[in-house]
Formats: structure tokens, C-alpha cells, sequence
């Protein structure tokens, strides 16, 4: 109708009227007083939305509120929503409907309009959709379900969503980034930026990888080369980043294509619990039961690479081949004591839809930080030719950190995950945790010194390599 008034309008402005023909006189001056805008306008066209959300899903709460909005601004827009976390049978219909897309099942929501979708939100979703909508209503918008096969379209019977919630206190909005052969790249919340790098920075100071670089260049520094050092030592760190962030990737892969499961999130938090109990356990006694160290019947091994490394010094290449595959073989030995953190990580990441580009620009954060520590030590040895030591008492403060915070995140992770979508949130989570380990030394100290590792030592130092 808009396009035709149009015209009809644009054909009068040609026609000289005929005082003689009263029919079209009067023609002539309705379509002078009607203006074209007037004509142009009518009735906007239904927009179909599939919405696929997660009950107890952070992201689909969010956006729930943002559909409350979107339905007061366009009252054309006609919202199917199926969930998926607790309504077996509407699994199949999100990935029947992904399949058609071209799109992967990578978490909720996931929400579909006209010949676009989404996987996730942000603030920058929903301005997106709210432009999708806008243009979809000017013209009869294709319906996303007429791309599912026949048979399956009869399914998509609308389940009714819930009131929305309040939105998560703090700022959380999302934030886009033009990255370089990525383009525009959602990262999440600033909350998820600090979550990263605070689990990095924590994950860090692991006592399994701190005791192996300390031992091998404790050994390496017999050769009185700073420049073997040097090359020995990146060498080892960089085998050992980049089997650590493939094992990472991994563990994102598989929980973003599972996220839409309720149940998945419950299972990651419980097996964190574990993890937590078992490094707290190792604070008090250390190495004693079920330990999350590298075991020592793993250790005469390491041992033997490593002086096989110094076995190869009279040829460079192959004192660095034999540190790669010294540190290849550690990596994959020591990845059940530090398993812990990035299985927790990669669960938040999944948990709040983020992208494959969004997930490597914070993978690399995550890996610079987990690095500082190392490159700390590493430093210091290869500036002043020293080696350093990681004993058993550095090792039980480590654990008792690590615990801590494994804790906290996996009761947040359980009971109000929301927690960790605002910044305030996040620093609280780990403000409590490291706070609890201070008090935690400072009491031990004060009632039982003797068995502090926060307390000087009066024995000789321990021989290198205990805390391992």
C-alpha cells in the first residue's frame, strides 16, 4: 500500500486538472491534502522471534528483560520461546533450526529473526535485533522456521517464558572490538575480562609448573651459559603455553557444544568442589591421601630428562629438542593438578555464550597472565645466573589460595552465578577467597607456628624440588 500511494502521489504532480471533470478535481485535491507520508505509512508486518533459552541462565535472564522493551517499542514482533535446559524434547528443534542456519549449537540463547541469529547476548545483540526487527517489520520478514525440514515444523510449538527478572546489578553490558582480521568481535562483560585475568593470575602460581622450571634451570645453570639458559628456559615455557592452551581450547569446545544442559554447569561445580577440597587437604597435610601434585613415582623420570638435557650441551639443537620433549611430557603429566582453574574458566566463558573470536582474544590474556609468575623466576635466574627454589612451603600457600578460590567460584558457580556477570561481584568472589587464605595463615601462625609455612624457618633449607 505505502509504495503504491507513493506513486499515485508522484502521477498526480504530471496531471493538469480539468476544471471540467468535477471527478477529477476532486481526486486532484485528495491527493493534495493527503501528504505521502500519510500513504507511505500503514501497519507494520509480524516479525517472527525464536528465542532457545536455559532456565538459571544468566545471559537468557538478561535478555528476557531486554524482550520486555522490545515488545513495548514493536508490538509486531511475535516472540516463540523454548527451553531447552529442562524440556528435553525442545533440544532437537534448537539444533534442527541451528542445522538450517549453518550455525553450530555453541550455548544459550540462541535466538533467530528473519535470516539472522544469535548466540549469546549482550547490549550489542539487542541493538542488533532491534534493528533487525525494525527492518524486518517494513516488509513480510521470512520466517526462520519455514528453513526446517517439513516434518520438524509442526514442533515448534511455542513453551511460555517466564516473567523476566530484574537485571544483574552492576555494569555489564557487553563490549564490541574491531580486531584485525576478526573484525567485530563481542568480548562479554567487562566482568569476564577481570574473571579472566584474576583465575590466570591465581592459576599461576601453580606448584607443579613453578617446581619443574626451577629444577631445570637450577640444572641448566651448570652450563655458566646465560645464553643456554635463555633458550633452554623459553623453550621449556613456550612447549608448555601452548600444550596448556590447547588443552584450554579443549575444554571450551566441549562445554560450549554442551552448554544448553542444566546439568552440566552443576557437574562442573561439583568436580571443582572436589578439586578445592583436595588442595585445601594438601595444605594441612601435604602430599598425604589423594593429592593434586605431581606423583612421585613420575619424578625419577623428569629427573632423567632433565639430565638428559645436560647430557646434549655440547649441541645447542639438541639440548632444545630435548627440553621440548621434557616439557611436552611434564605438561601432560602435571595436567591434573592444574586442571582445576581452567575447567572452571572455560564453564564461565561457555556459560556466558561467548564467540570462538571473543574466546581466543581471552585465551591469550589468560595465557600472558598464567606466564607472569614463570617469567618472573625465569628472569631472575637468567639475570643473576641464581637458581631458585619452590619448596614445600611455598607449595602448601599456593594450595591453600588455589583452594580457596576454587571454592568460592564453585559455590558461585552453584548457587548465584549471576555473581560474576558485574565487576563488583567478581572482585568480591575473589576478595573473599584470598581474603579467607590470609586469615587462614594469619591464625595458623598465631596458635601453631611450628607448623605454619608462613613462619620463618630455623631448619637448613629444604633440598629443591620437595614441593613438587
Amino acid at each position: 500500500m505505502g509504495s503504491g500511494g507513493a506513486n499515485v502521489v508522484g502521477m498526480m504532480r504530471f496531471v493538469r486538472p480539468n476544471r471540467s471533470n468535477p471527478w477529477l478535481l476532486l481526486f486532484t485535491l485528495l491527493a493534495t491534502l493527503v501528504s505521502p507520508g500519510a500513504l507511505a505509512q500503514g501497519d507494520p508486518f509480524p516479525v517472527p522471534v525464536y528465542f532457545f533459552w536455559g532456565d538459571g541462565c544468566p545471559h537468557c535472564a538478561a535478555q528476557k528483560v531486554f524482550h520486555e522493551q522490545l515488545l513495548a517499542d514493536h508490538p509486531n514482533v511475535v516472540i516463540h520461546a523454548y527451553e531447552v535446559y529442562n524440556v528435553p524434547e525442545n533440544r532437537p528443534l534448537m539444533a534442527a533450526m541451528a542445522e538450517a542456519f549453518g550455525r553450530p549449537v555453541t550455548g544459550v540463547p540462541m535466538t533467530f529473526i528473519g535470516d539472522e541469529v544469535w548466540v549469546g547476548y549482550t547490549d550489542a545483540y539487542g541493538r542488533q535485533m532491534t534493528d533487525a526487527v525494525a527492518r524486518y517489520g517494513t516488509y513480510a520478514a521470512p520466517d526462520p522456521v519455514d528453513r526446517v525440514a517439513p516434518e520438524l515444523r509442526e514442533q515448534f510449538v511455542p513453551t511460555p517464558a517466564p516473567a523476566a527478572p530484574p537485571p544483574p546489578s552492576g555494569p555489564s553490558g557487553g563490549t564490541t572490538i574491531d580486531v584485525p582480521l576478526f573484525g567485530a568481535i563481542d568480548v562479554g562483560s567487562r566482568a569476564l575480562w577481570l574473571s579472566t585475568a584474576l583465575i590466570a593470575f591465581v592459576d599461576g602460581f601453580n606448584p607443579c609448573s613453578l617446581w619443574v622450571l626451577a629444577l631445570l634451570l637450577a640444572v641448566v645453570i651448570n652450563s655458566k651459559s646465560r645464553r643456554r639458559v635463555l633458550l633452554v628456559g623459553l623453550t621449556f615455557l613456550v612447549v608448555t603455553a601452548t600444550v596448556y592452551g590447547l588443552f584450554i581450547a579443549g575444554l571450551f569446545s566441549i562445554f560450549s557444544y554442551v552448554s544448553f544442559l542444566g546439568w552440566i554447569r552443576v557437574l562442573v561445580a561439583v568436580i571443582a568442589l572436589a578439586f578445592a577440597l583436595i588442595n585445601l587437604k594438601d595444605y594441612v597435610a601435604y602430599k598425604q591421601g589423594i593429592s593434586l601434585t605431581i606423583d612421585d613415582a613420575q619424578k625419577p623420570g623428569i629427573y632423567k630428562r632433565i639430565r638428559g638435557i645436560m647430557n646434549a650441551r655440547a649441541s645447542l639443537p639438541a639440548t632444545l629438542a630435548a627440553t621440548g620433549g621434557m616439557a611436552l611430557g611434564v605438561t601432560l603429566v602435571e595436567l591434573p593438578c592444574t586442571a582445576g582453574l581452567p575447567v572452571l574458566w572455560t564453564t564461565i566463558l561457555a556459560d556466558a555464550g561467548a564467540g570462538a573470536g571473543a574466546f581466543v582474544l581471552l585465551l591469550v590474556l589468560y595465557m600472558v597472565i598464567y606466564l607472569l609468575d614463570e617469567l618472573v623466576v625465569f628472569g631472575a635466574v637468567v639475570v643473576t645466573m641464581r637458581a631458585a627454589r619452590i619448596e614445600e612451603r611455598e607449595g602448601r600457600v599456593l594450595k591453600l589460595v588455589g583452594g580457596a578460590v576454587m571454592l568460592a567460584l564453585a559455590l558461585v558457580m552453584l548457587f548465584r552465578p549471576t555473581l560474576l556477570e558485574s565487576i563488583g561481584g567478581t572482585v568480591a568472589v575473589f576478595g573473599v577467597a584470598i581474603g579467607a587464605s590470609l586469615v587462614v595463615l594469619l591464625l595458623h601462625r598465631i596458635l601453631h607456628p611450628a607448623s605454619c609455612p608462613w613462619a620463618p624457618t630455623k631448619a637448613p633449607a629444604e633440598v629443591a624440588g620437595k614441593a613438587g
